[in-house]
This record gives C-alpha cells, sequence and structure tokens, in this order.
C-alpha cells in the first residue's frame, strides 16, 4: 500500500472530525449508518488524499466541514452525510458514478451525480454563457423534485465555501458571494434555513462591502455589554410572571444580522445609531406533544409579556394560526421593553424552533405520525415549481428570474369562496390568485370580486382578503399581464401561451410575405429577408414575420423596399468597381498630459478605453468601480454599492473587469444634495455661504421650503471627487440647526 499523502496531525484532525460529525448528528446514528458514514469517509480521504486547497490545506477538511454543516445544521441523516463526503470526488477524481453506485448504492450514487450535473457547465467568455450559467441554476433546480438532498448539500457546499473564501481572489470573492446573495441565500430561506441564510448573507457582504460590514461588526460589539444587560432585566421583569403559570422556558437576545442591518441602513438612509430595534429577544418554551395545546401555550405566553409591556398591534406577526410555507411557525410581537425600546419579541416552541433552526429536515420528522395526507408547505411550493419547469422556455434567464420571485417573498394568506386558505407571496394580485387556483381560471379571468367589491386584474391583495374570480370565454392572456403578477406560475403560464400565439403569427406572417414578394417579382430567400432585415431595422428573421403578420409591416412599405432594392442595382451598374471606404477602427483618444487628466482605467494592465457612467448608480470619482461589457453600449462604469451591482455580478461575470479612477482633479460632477434640519433666521444664508464663499463650489438649483419649523433644501453642486464630498457633508453638518445632509 502506497504511503499516505496526509501529515500524521492531519489523519489525527480527519479523525477526530468525523468522530465529531457522528455525534452532533441531528438524526439518529445507528451501527449500520456509522458503517456507511465511516465508509464513505475512507473512500474519499483516499481519493483526495493527493490535492489542496488554495489555503494549502489537505482538501479532504473540505467534505469533512460540509458533511458536520449536512448533519448538525440542516439535520440530514446518514445517507446524506456520506454524500456530502463524497459530493467532489466524481468531479476531482478518478472515482466515477458507477464506483459510487458499485460501492454505496444507487440513492447516495444519485445524489451524487445530481451535484455533479451542477458544476459540470463550464462559465467561459460570450453571451452564450450568460445562458449556459442560467442553464446552470435552472439544473439545480430541477434537482429539487429528484432529489431535495441534492440541494440541501449544495446549500451546505457553498456556505463552507464562503466561510474559507479569504484565500481566493478578490475578483472570485466578489463573484461567488454576488452568486450566493442571488440564488442560494434565498434558496436557504425557502428550505427554512434561517441561521445558514443569515450567514450566506452576512459572509457574501463581507466581501462585497468589506468596509460597511467591517463598521457595523465593530458597533456591535462595541454595543455587546448593553444588549446583555438590557437582556437581563427584560428576563428579571418576565420571568417571574411566566413561572406562574408552570411553564419551563429560556430567553435569549441576538442582534438582527449584519445583512439585515445593512439594508435598513440602505433603504431608510439612516445611520446604525438610528435604527431602533437591533435587539430581538426571543422566548423558547417547552412544549406539548399535541399540537393545540403546543400552540395555545405561546398566546399565554403573549398574554403575559403585553401585560407587562405596551405593545405595537401593527407590528403583530401570527405565524401559528397559519404557518409560513416554510413550514416556520411563530408569535412575533414589539413591545415596548424596559427604558422605552422598542422590542421585537419571537415566541416558539421547542418544536417550532427545531422547525425554525433546521427547517426541512425537522419539518418532516414532525410530520411523522401525522396525517399523511396533509401536504406540506414545501411540499406545495415544489409541486408548483415542477409546473413552471415543464413549461418550454426559450430564455432561461427570464426562467430563473421567476423562479426567484417567489423564493424570499412575504407571504399573504387570502381565501377562496369555498373558506379554502390560499398562501401567495406578498404584492400578488387577483391575476395571480387565479393561475393558483387553475391555469384554465387563470387564462379567462376578467375580473374579481374581493371581499364583495368589483376589482380589476392589477388589484393587490392583502391577508384576509376574500377572492372570487370571474371569467370569460373571450378572454385571453396579454403581454401586460406581465406587467401585473408576482408569481412564477402565473407568469410563466403566461409567456407559454403568448409564445405559442407568437409562433403562430410568426408562421403566418412568413406565408404572407412569401405571397406579398411573389407579387413584387421577389423571391422569399436568405438574401431578400437579410435586406429587408435591414431596411426595416429588425435584429432578426422572426421579428420581420411577426411584424408582417400583425400588419405593422404594410404592403406600401414593401413596395417601396423593392423600389429601393432596384435603384441599388442600377447604381451598381453605372459603377460596378466602387472603391470601397476603409474605416479605421475607432481609437480612444488620450491627451498628452494623461497621467493629470481626469478618467478610468481598465483591468490590471490600467487600458484607456471608452466608458459611459451608469445611469443607475452616477459614479463620482474616487468611488469603488467596475466595469460592465454592455452588447450595444460599450462599458458601463457602475458603482460597487450599484443597487444592480449583485445582479450584474452573479449573471455576467465574465462581463465585468476591474476599473479605478485616476486623478480626477480637471473635471467637475454634478452632485446633488438634500438637506434638512431645523428652520432658524440666516440658515438658509449660512449654508450657501459655506459652499459659494468659503468651500468655492459652483452651486445651482437652491430650492429650500420650511414647514412646521423643520426646512428642507436641495441643492446641486459641481465637485470634482468624493474627498470633496465627504468635506461639503461633514462642514454642512457642523452648521447650526442642519441635521441631515444626503446625496440624493
Amino acid at each position: 500500500m502506497a504511503a499516505s499523502a496526509y501529515t500524521p496531525q492531519e489523519e489525527q484532525r480527519m479523525r477526530e472530525q468525523l468522530d465529531e460529525i457522528i455525534r452532533v448528528s441531528y438524526q439518529k446514528i445507528d451501527e449500520k449508518d456509522k458503517d456507511l458514514v465511516v465508509k464513505a469517509f475512507e473512500t474519499a480521504k483516499e481519493a483526495h488524499q493527493h490535492q489542496r486547497r488554495k489555503s494549502g490545506e489537505a482538501y479532504m477538511f473540505h467534505p469533512l466541514a460540509v458533511a458536520k454543516i449536512v448533519a448538525e445544521r440542516i439535520g440530514l441523516g446518514a445517507t446524506s452525510i456520506a454524500a456530502a463526503l463524497l459530493h467532489d470526488t466524481v468531479e476531482d477524481t478518478e472515482l466515477t458514478v458507477d464506483d459510487i453506485r458499485l460501492h454505496f448504492g444507487d440513492k447516495i450514487a444519485r445524489i451524487v451525480e445530481g451535484l455533479t450535473k451542477i458544476k459540470n457547465i463550464p462559465i467561459g467568455q460570450s453571451d452564450t454563457d450568460t445562458s449556459l450559467q442560467a442553464e446552470n441554476f435552472r439544473k439545480l433546480i430541477l434537482t429539487l423534485n429528484e432529489d431535495v438532498r441534492v440541494i440541501l448539500i449544495k446549500i451546505a457546499d457553498r456556505l463552507h465555501n464562503l466561510q474559507t473564501l479569504g484565500s481566493m481572489p478578490r475578483h472570485k470573492q466578489e463573484k461567488i458571494a454576488s452568486e450566493t446573495l442571488y440564488i442560494y441565500a434565498p434558496l436557504a430561506h425557502r428550505f427554512g434555513l434561517y441561521n445558514i441564510k443569515t450567514e450566506l448573507e452576512d459572509l457574501s457582504l463581507k466581501y462585497l462591502e468589506p468596509e460597511i460590514y467591517n463598521e457595523i461588526v465593530r458597533k456591535l460589539k462595541e454595543t455587546r455589554e448593553q444588549r446583555e444587560e438590557y437582556i437581563r432585566k427584560f428576563t428579571e421583569i418576565v420571568e417571574k410572571d411566566l413561572k406562574e403559570f408552570n411553564i419551563e422556558f429560556t430567553i435569549t437576545g441576538r442582534p438582527k444580522s449584519i445583512y439585515s442591518i445593512y439594508k435598513k441602513m440602505k433603504t431608510k438612509r439612516v445611520k446604525f445609531e438610528e435604527i431602533y430595534d437591533i435587539l430581538a429577544i426571543r422566548i423558547i418554551y417547552k412544549g406539548h406533544p399535541v399540537v393545540k395545546i403546543d400552540r395555545s401555550i405561546a398566546w399565554n405566553i403573549m398574554s403575559v409579556v403585553t401585560y407587562r409591556f405596551k405593545h405595537n398591534p401593527e407590528r403583530m406577526r401570527n405565524w401559528i394560526v397559519q404557518p409560513k410555507s416554510t413550514g416556520y411557525e411563530a408569535l412575533h410581537i414589539t413591545v415596548l421593553g424596559p427604558g422605552n425600546k422598542w422590542v421585537e419579541v419571537q415566541i416558539r416552541s421547542e418544536r417550532m424552533n427545531e422547525i425554525a433552526e433546521r427547517g426541512y429536515a425537522a419539518h418532516y420528522k414532525y410530520k411523522q405520525g401525522q396525517d399523511e395526507a396533509q401536504e406540506l408547505g414545501i411540499e406545495r411550493w415544489l409541486n408548483q415549481l415542477q409546473e413552471i419547469l415543464n413549461e418550454p422556455v426559450e430564455n432561461t434567464s427570464e426562467l430563473l428570474d421567476d423562479i426567484r420571485l417567489n423564493l424570499y417573498s412575504e407571504e399573504i394568506n387570502v381565501l377562496t369562496p369555498k373558506g379554502d386558505v390560499i398562501s401567495l407571496p406578498k404584492g400578488a394580485t387577483v391575476l395571480d390568485f387565479a393561475f393558483h387556483i387553475h391555469t384554465q381560471v387563470g387564462m379567462h379571468t376578467r375580473a374579481a370580486r374581493v371581499n364583495g367589491r368589483i376589482v380589476p386584474l392589477n388589484h393587490v391583495l392583502n391577508s384576509g382578503d376574500l377572492v372570487e374570480i370571474i371569467t370569460s370565454n373571450q378572454q385571453t392572456p396579454k403581454h401586460a399581464w406581465l406587467n401585473i403578477t408576482k408569481t412564477g406560475r402565473a407568469r410563466s403560464k403566461i409567456k407559454a401561451f403568448l409564445r405559442q400565439q407568437e409562433n403562430q403569427i410568426v408562421n403566418e406572417g412568413k406565408e404572407i410575405l412569401q405571397r406579398k414578394l411573389r407579387h413584387l417579382k421577389m423571391d422569399l430567400n436568405e438574401k431578400n429577408v437579410n435586406a429587408l432585415q435591414k431596411y426595416f431595422k429588425l435584429k432578426n428573421s422572426r421579428d420581420l414575420f411577426y411584424k408582417v403578420g400583425i400588419g405593422e409591416i404594410t404592403n406600401d412599405q414593401l413596395k417601396a423596399f423593392a423600389k429601393s432594392q432596384s435603384s441599388v442595382f442600377r447604381k451598381l451598374l453605372q459603377n460596378p468597381w466602387p472603391r470601397k471606404k476603409t474605416i479605421q477602427p475607432s481609437t480612444p483618444k488620450v491627451p498628452d498630459d494623461a497621467p493629470n487628466y481626469d478618467m478610468i482605467v481598465f483591468g490590471p494592465d490600467e487600458q484607456h478605453l471608452d466608458y459611459t457612467l451608469a445611469n443607475c448608480c452616477n459614479p463620482l470619482p474616487g468611488d469603488d468601480i467596475f466595469g460592465f461589457v454592455t452588447i450595444n453600449e460599450g462599458i458601463k462604469v457602475h458603482k460597487k454599492t450599484c443597487p444592480n451591482a449583485i445582479y450584474l455580478q452573479s449573471r455576467y461575470a465574465h462581463r465585468i473587469i476591474p476599473a479605478i479612477w485616476i486623478d480626477s482633479s480637471k473635471q467637475e460632477f454634478k452632485v446633488r444634495l438634500r438637506i434638512s434640519g431645523a428652520d432658524r433666521p440666516g440658515i438658509v444664508a449660512d449654508i450657501t455661504d459655506l459652499i459659494a464663499r468659503q468651500l468655492q463650489f459652483k452651486m445651482r438649483h437652491v430650492d429650500f421650503d420650511d414647514q412646521n419649523g423643520v426646512f428642507t433644501g436641495n441643492i446641486t453642486v459641481y465637485l470634482q471627487n468624493t474627498n470633496q464630498l465627504k468635506t461639503l457633508t461633514l462642514r454642512l453638518q457642523q452648521i447650526e440647526g442642519v441635521e441631515k445632509v444626503e446625496k440624493l
């Protein structure tokens, strides 16, 4: 036998980690299961023995870490643990799927093969590869119905990759983090893996916005003692009352996740210190095996807490009467706690907490022994997803967007006329409801009656609405319906109908065009079709046939085309050998003093290329930026904090190019500022004096207004870089009465 490629210390660590996996496993591991896991470990260890990760660590520590996440945090059993240990063997070693099937059976082989299929589509450097990347995601989604364990192991794999991303190059960190926020975190959320979802989001933010991430982490550390003291005070007040009810419980507190704090700061445009509900307190009580009694205890606890503390009824969330489709159950209330601070209190039983922690696995654990005909929310979602995937698609990227729409959505519960409860994503319309009931109902929906009142198709539903659909055989889907539907199911059915309708028009248009050209003494051949496309400025022949089919291209226009072609022919006869005009390739004009000229350079070689600034984020000199190579508009420059950055980096990573600003001393950029605060005589004069006289910045479009002693002003200034913007903002905030300065 060949000598081991591992050091004795590595061998020992691996054995210790294997024992830890078996010890912390959520599912019971008997001797037979243990033998399976050990066998998978030995096979993977031997297969990976000559591989090392970028950090220099033996590769085998990666499958061990993934297996531990699968066993402990996701809560899957021995089959999944073994598959996790073997998940990279087929892709990265000489082992084949047949080898896995021979030694471990069909189930494990199918899971490993599913994980390998997800990885096996290369992401290259062309636009075609963008659809390949989307197709890769589609394969990932397709595995949900084949064996849901494939995607759960993939989520664990992605989590460990993020945990060890520090040794990767910067551009790969950004791509993996963007991809995680785009698809893997929403998937973890849909499976009820809230802790994993939170960690995926936090780690992604760490690599996409390191400065903001580190700042929030620092401030959370600074306020940790205050939070712990607050939890102690809250616990002391509630503990005595709850014990009178003979309720066994624990109270814990936790801050909001780093990513959720970041999102709140961004959407509400507030500082860390201005977020009032950073702390959430969780009461976890010892439940009861009878579900009804288990849930009633939560109501008792809520009554005790709200008796002691004033609560905000508008912020109550009841996930006990109607659990989320992920299986999540809890009561959420917001109360005015000690020191008159608003605090979110989450009330869960141990059973509810297990489902919240491990989602899918705990979901099925508690389903055992119940009515098997009772369909779980996650099962309903998987069935609906299968319907979407079964529809033929031309654009895989659009399919992914439709599926992703329903991954993160908050839910509402509405009623049918028979009293059945239907769960839909928040923001769903009556048209979404109609397609949820049945495809044919959706196809022929004319209007709806909500709570007894007639409403249009774009009416947005709220929880508790009673909905009745009004249909008509004359009604069929329109393109506008795509703008008023939110669910992937509705959108896929509408697109399928429109695609079928469009194909029919295209075929009819081709026949019509052939007849009309024949009358003009012309053939429908490739040469004439290309000439028609160019003449009417169309992208392809399909667009040409469609426009003819709907009558947008008329007989007169076709006659004009035929005449133009004969004119071109006559010119060629008069001058049969026209000289070709040589077109010099366009090169950016770089001034002689380029090192001192304000511009952006691209790539590691700092190339000077033509570019335009993206309107969606309006970058300023000094901002962290990247270039995005568009199809028709050259390079667009975006800020790394652009709202579209994650989408672009995830979906079109091969079209992202690094970019930096160089010397921005000679160009000025327009910046719009909104200034607000407490009004006083002379405050406008102080602001304008600072900008125009003291700092000598050009200023335009000054507009101030006040209401009830509070002023708001909009000013346009011309600056050279972000340092000037920071200086101006700081100086404005020092003026008496100015409370807030924000860039629009």
